[in-house]
């Protein structure tokens, strides 16, 4: 468990993002951009900025100085390193200052000589214990141990977060961020007491004031339940969604078919390009069923850092 003091929750993952406490923002495609990673980082977390979707590297710079405006706290760029503006990515985050980088969807070996030349910290985003130890050999400072519970896309090796957390901490001597699942104090000290140092939160946040999602999103995300959700793409690019009309009818093709449409679809079927509440992809992890209303930034925060010690006491309680 972190200790605790008047400054924060220290653990190696708070040390390394220079942050109060070790909740990151998630990235989130077109979602996550300078407006909320400065309102994350302003309450003592980790703000992140998503480069996908962010194609030109202009556009990149301008969300970063967007942030900056908001807040002198840090907050990071996550970027998918199998696309192909990677490397426009990181150029664009070095160019400007950033300290610290997310890498996911890929091999960060890929990216590691310039990102250390730079002298980047580097979190790594793994679904299983091989991949993990892909990114410590690649040079990475820590990993974010991604369950299938997660919302958007998640891992093909479907193993959870409640699994996947400990047997990571166990195999790599890096600090490890619980992501997938958590949505409240109580999820927060089960990542800890599995080991993490820190955790990753994206769903929890989409249902916040500050989200510039549309209001139907939040909506159908504060009034789902915990089979609201439903994973398309199980093969080539698996993505963890909402269920509505349209994601009910692509679930019922086959396999091959599902990875297809998916593909060709691409950003028309986001939510944050158009759609309805019927028609839009929307990326949701299992957590959907404990979000129940809308919320600001803060207050997760305040839930989050007051209710985890309680949540210790009751342990201990149980414990003697």
């Amino acid at each position: 468990m972190p200790s605790s003091t008047n400054d924060g929750w220290k653990t190696r993952v708070s040390a390394l993002l220079g942050v109060r406490y070790p909740i990151i923002l998630g990235p989130m495609r077109m979602i996550t951009l300078g407006d909320m990673a400065a309102a994350v980082s302003m309450r003592g977390g980790f703000g992140q900025i998503a480069a996908s979707g962010l194609d030109n590297p202009e556009d990149i710079r301008a969300e970063i100085r967007k942030a900056r405006a908001l807040t002198e706290k840090p907050f990071g760029l996550n970027i998918p390193v199998y696309r192909s503006n990677a490397f426009d990515a990181l150029e664009a985050a070095i160019e400007m200052g950033v300290k610290t980088i997310t890498t996911s969807a890929g091999n960060p070996a890929k990216i590691m000589d310039r990102a250390k030349q730079a002298g980047l910290t580097v979190f790594h985003k793994a679904s299983s214990v091989k991949l993990a130890k892909k990114a410590r050999d690649a040079g990475v400072d820590g990993i974010i141990a991604m369950g299938y519970e997660a919302g958007g896309h998640v891992g093909r090796e479907n193993v959870t977060t409640l699994c996947l957390v400990p047997q990571i901490v166990d195999a790599v001597d890096l600090p490890v961020v619980a992501a997938g699942g958590i949505a409240d104090a109580r999820g927060v000290a089960a990542a800890f007491a599995l080991g993490a140092e820190g955790v990753e939160m994206g769903t929890r946040f989409v249902a916040t004031r500050e989200c510039p999602v549309p209001d139907f999103f939040k909506e159908e995300l504060c009034g789902a339940d915990c089979d609201g959700t439903l994973l398309l793409g199980k093969e080539a690019m698996p993505i963890r969604v909402l269920k509505n009309k349209v994601v009910m009818l692509v679930s019922g093709m086959t396999k091959a078919d599902v990875d297809t449409a998916m593909v060709n679809a691409g950003d028309a079927a986001y939510v944050m390009q158009g759609g309805t509440r019927d028609t839009a992809v929307m990326p949701c992890g299992q957590i959907a069923g404990l979000v129940g209303c809308q919320c600001s930034v803060a207050d997760v925060f305040d839930e989050i850092v007051a209710g985890v010690p309680n949540v210790l006491k009751r342990i201990q309680g149980v414990t003697g």
